[in-house]
């Protein structure tokens, strides 16, 4: 069994791991999302698309204003504000579990801290607005820390590596060490590999088979690979549901360890972790 790390400090309270992963219901209040773009774009509409995941069992909910899709449009932060911070003030109060904001900008992110956030989920590693490790640290709260190989209006040109695991886990912690310097907890980081930012498809599957070399860096892991577009392509149609599959993975990389999952289809995923943790969970 690899060192896994067993909690998550964000700050207000500490999140528990113990022999299943923890759920993490992603919200995108956008127009343009790869998979629910416009879906949740009216505040009413998203605040009960989340209570209704924390009904089905999601330990976290992770709310976004800005597309990060392949080739996006940058939006700026003041639109991202007025997508997200309607929807986290009348979660606030309502929710008992934690709101992660899945923001790249400082400007968003203090604004969601002050809404009720308790995570800051950075595609950019904390590294796109030299703001945002300041922030992070002042305000005690957990992270998110993901890998991704140039920016979403670049990383799909041609992404290349020699060794795409060894790559990506020496910037994990290089990341985390960095993330230290400036005054961040360790335990209060969490590490995202980034499936399907800058990678191929085989980029992919090889960063997955990999989980548990992510898991034993000791801090907590999340995998964000719901509905990407290598499964459609893995599946052979791309206009297939992608539920069935994407559970597929869940399962997998639950079963090497990772700490949090994140995805689209909270019930059914829960609904499996718990079958999971039945027949054996982590050993």
């Amino acid at each position: 069994m690899p060192r896994r790390c067993d909690c998550w400090d964000i700050g207000r309270r500490r999140l528990e791991f113990a022999r299943r992963p923890l759920v993490m219901g992603i919200l995108n209040v956008t127009p343009d999302s790869f998979s629910d773009g416009g879906a949740h774009r009216q505040v009413e509409d998203a605040v009960r698309v989340a209570l209704q995941m924390e009904a089905d069992g999601a330990d976290i909910i992770d709310i976004g204003g800005e597309s990060t899709r392949p080739y996006s449009d940058v939006v700026e932060a003041e639109q991202e504000t007025s997508r997200v911070l309607p929807v986290i003030e009348q979660l606030a109060g309502r929710l008992t579990i934690p709101i992660s904001i899945d923001t790249s900008k400082a400007e968003v992110a203090e604004r969601a801290l002050d809404a009720g956030a308790e995570i800051i989920n950075d595609v950019t590693g904390l590294e796109g607005d030299p703001l945002m490790g300041e922030l992070a640290r002042q305000r005690s709260v957990g992270v998110c820390v993901m890998h991704m190989k140039g920016t979403p209006q670049t990383m799909q040109d041609d992404p290349c590596y020699e060794d795409v695991v060894a790559e990506i886990e020496r910037y994990l912690v290089e990341r985390l060490q960095a993330c230290e310097r400036i005054g961040i907890r360790r335990d209060r980081i969490c590490l995202d590999p980034g499936i399907g930012f800058g990678k191929t498809h085989e980029h992919n599957l090889t960063l997955l088979r990999a989980t548990r070399r992510f898991v034993e860096l000791g801090s907590p892991l999340l995998i964000g690979h719901s509905r990407k577009g290598f499964i459609a392509k893995l599946i052979g149609d791309p206009l297939a549901d992608r539920t069935a599959a994407t559970l597929g993975v869940s399962l997998a990389v639950a079963a090497a360890g990772a700490q949090v999952i994140r995805v689209h289809d909270v019930k059914p995923t829960v609904d499996a972790l718990k079958l999971f943790e039945a027949s054996g969970g982590l050993n």
